[in-house]
């Protein structure tokens, strides 16, 4: 790191060896405040007794080169190796607080007091374009798009249910029959508490053919109130159905997959994943996250932090990887998923793509193959908010070379939300790139990944709002769902010129 003072090191350090995991999730930046800002400034933009710790750092600024200076220091300059005095939980969780700080993504609530679509064009490196308001006040707690031919929109909003947006942007009431959503029992922008959400709505591949629509709810049980420490809460568990809109109602239901009833609990939805996938197979793909805290997810046992593989009509797959072991959840495909926010499949570079946020910090991008691991809870780039170490009670038996790495690392963590693998004529320039949302960063990245490696990042939209889902029209044009507490809108990203 370029010149970090002593002190600034040394008071944090000294923070560390009370007890990291004593410590409440924004008590660095409040010790930053008290004990370094008169040396480096309140934005660590540096002062008269200390150097900035923004702008250039010689030894280079992602959370692994930061952590590294940080361990061998800088002797020359006066900064001690402080991997001789702090361990290397603790050098991490310094790292990921300076790199917070300096992307402008710190861990307490992203505001953006009011929600303006700008008018002016917005230029990238390969694109110039503009955002165009779709609809307005599309609800509180947004979830889904899925672009319908002939320029409607199906949208699901999670404490309300399916609806659809015509091509003016009125929205209509709710599809009658539907899966409805239930109240949220508990929110603020970043922490949204509730069960019964209704998640994810998708077109199945030859929807124009067979009608079907795709919905992925939190279903209520009908006779599982339990008593928590809340009080009495209703169970719930992710569940995957299909059916038909008929003359503005829902017919056809029929269910494709749903947990074991044991396995239904009150945790909140927050991190249960929801999202719907389908490759150019005939399989359809479902993401589960933390719906039971961390138990269950490294077990096969159990539902969750699993994404599930499946014919489009329920069954399940012969050549599932798990298929023929005992007790397993046969549909499962991959396991190791902390809070699977985006899952797209690209049908031209024929990969399965998950984004997936971590704790504090570790927000990754995923390339999902048959019965792979991707390590949560006993692996991440993160730490956990308490500042304990991730993986501090796993097994002897599980090392990181049993662990499939991200391609994309977004560490420290925005939020990271939806995501697409853009295809199109509208942006030639983008073909074939990922466009990765995000929520608590309120900005849409475009990331070129080749041969499985991370080539360029870019912010092209945002500070905005929150991201909460992106599609891709048969024109071209991307449709992003932006949630906001004063006016959620959709809107459309179409090239300067258009």
């Amino acid at each position: 790191m370029n010149r970090i003072s002593l002190v600034a090191l040394a008071v944090i350090a000294t923070v560390f060896a009370f007890s990291a995991s004593a410590q409440p999730a924004g008590a660095w930046a409040g010790l930053y405040s008290s004990q370094c800002a008169v040396c480096h400034g309140d934005q660590m933009e540096g002062a008269a007794e200390g150097v900035a710790l923004i702008g250039e750092l010689t030894g280079g600024t992602s959370v692994d080169e930061i952590a590294a200076s940080i361990a061998v220091g800088s002797p020359d300059n006066g900064m001690p190796a402080w991997s001789e005095t702090m361990s290397a939980t603790e050098i991490r969780q310094l790292a990921i607080y300076v790199a917070e700080v300096r992307a402008g993504t710190s861990f307490s609530d992203f505001k953006v007091d009011e929600l303006v679509v700008p008018e002016e064009a917005v230029a990238t490196s390969k694109h110039t374009f503009r955002l165009e308001v779709v609809a307005e006040n599309v609800g509180r707690y947004p979830y889904s798009i899925a672009p319908l031919p002939g320029g409607q929109i199906l949208f699901t909003e999670k404490t309300q249910g399916i609806m659809i947006i015509g091509p003016d942007g009125v929205k209509s009431g709710l599809i009658e029959g539907s899966p409805q959503g239930h109240p949220m029992e508990f929110a603020r922008d970043q922490i949204q508490f509730g069960t019964g959400y209704v998640m994810d709505v998708a077109l199945h591949p030859k929807f124009e053919e067979n009608g079907w629509i795709y919905v992925h709810h939190g279903h209520r049980c009908d006779d599982c109130l339990v008593m928590t420490p809340r009080g009495p809460r209703m169970q719930s568990m992710n569940r995957l159905m299909r059916g038909r809109i008929v003359d503005g109602a829902w017919v056809d239901e029929e269910i494709i997959w749903a947990a074991d009833r044991e396995h239904y609990t009150a945790s909140t939805e927050m991190a249960a994943g929801g999202r719907i996938a389908f490759d150019s197979s005939g399989y359809v793909y479902i993401s589960v996250g933390m719906k039971n805290g961390y138990d269950g997810i490294q077990d096969l046992e159990f539902p969750y932090g699993k994404i599930h593989r499946l014919h489009d009509d329920g069954r399940i797959p012969e050549d599932n990887p798990f298929v023929d072991v005992d007790g397993a959840y046969a549909s499962t495909w991959t396991l190791g998923h902390r809070s699977p926010q985006g899952l797209e499949f690209d049908a031209e570079g024929g990969v399965l793509w998950q984004s997936e946020m971590g704790p504090r910090g570790g927000d990754e991008v995923n390339r999902l193959e048959p019965g792979k691991n991707y390590g949560w809870p006993w692996f991440s780039k993160g730490v956990h908010y308490q500042g304990l170490e991730v993986g501090y009670d796993r097994p002897d038996t599980i090392s990181i070379d049993d662990i499939e790495q991200p391609i994309v690392d977004f560490t420290p963590g925005p939020a990271i939300s939806s995501l697409v693998a853009y295809r199109g004529s509208a942006f030639p320039n983008w073909e074939g790139d990922l466009l990765v949302g995000t929520l608590k960063g309120t900005t849409l990245y475009r990331v070129k990944v080749v041969d499985g490696v991370e080539q360029e990042r870019e912010a092209i939209v945002g500070p905005l709002a929150r991201i909460r889902d992106i599609e891709v029209d048969a024109d071209g044009t991307v449709l992003l769902l932006l949630e906001h507490r004063s006016n959620s809108q959709i809107v459309r990203m179409v090239p300067a010129d258009a």
